[in-house]
This record gives structure tokens, sequence and C-alpha cells, in this order.
């Protein structure tokens, strides 16, 4: 299975029992022992987030979180691009945006989408 492949598998896994899961969670099951891992990890995540935005998806990046429960700054940058989001990369209004796109994220993904 591809990096790519295993890190969607593991997003989906998470939708599916209803939680987000940490980008350290995720580095330690796919990239242990690697040297910039969170950084590797957060470039595949921005991978996937471009995908499901091209395709209209609901964004499986969005389970994936840091300490504070909300995706890192890039996350909300990479919104910005196709004008998905256009507000702070923290706060209130981006815990309300990443709540509401968690939640459709969820009921797709976790739902076997």
């Amino acid at each position: 299975m591809s990096l790519d492949a295993g890190l969607r598998a593991a997003l989906v896994t998470a939708a599916r029992a209803g939680r987000t899961v940490s980008y350290l969670q995720l580095a330690d099951r796919l990239l242990p022992g690697e040297a910039q891992r969170i950084h590797r990890l957060t470039l595949l995540l921005e991978e996937i987030l471009r995908e499901d935005l091209v395709a209209g998806r609901p964004l499986l990046a969005a389970l994936a979180v840091g300490r504070a429960g909300l995706p890192g700054r890039g996350f909300f940058m990479l919104l910005r691009e196709p004008g998905a989001y256009d507000g702070p990369d923290s706060g209130p209004a981006a815990a309300e945006w990443h709540a509401a796109a968690l939640a459709r994220a969820l009921d797709h993904w976790g739902d076997g989408g």
C-alpha cells in the first residue's frame, strides 16, 4: 500500500470511528522514525485536501488535527486558494468552519463514502 493510500485508509478508519486523529498519531503510524515526519505528513494531507476540493467531496483531511483540535495553518491556507474559506487560521471562526467541515466528512466518509 502506498503512503498516500495508507493515510487515506487511516483517515477513513478514524471517520468510521467518529473521531479525529492527531498529526502525531498519523505520523507515528505511517512514518515511524522518519526525520521531519510531521512535515511529510502535512504535505500528503495537503494533496488529499486538494483532491477532495477538486472532486467536490467532503474534506477527509479535516479529520487530521493538531494539539488544539484544529487542522494546521496550511489546511486553512489551501482552502483560500479556491475560495472555500476566507477566515483566520485559528480562533472561533476557524473552529466553527472546521466543525462544519468535520461533520460533513464524518457523515460521508464514516458511512463508507
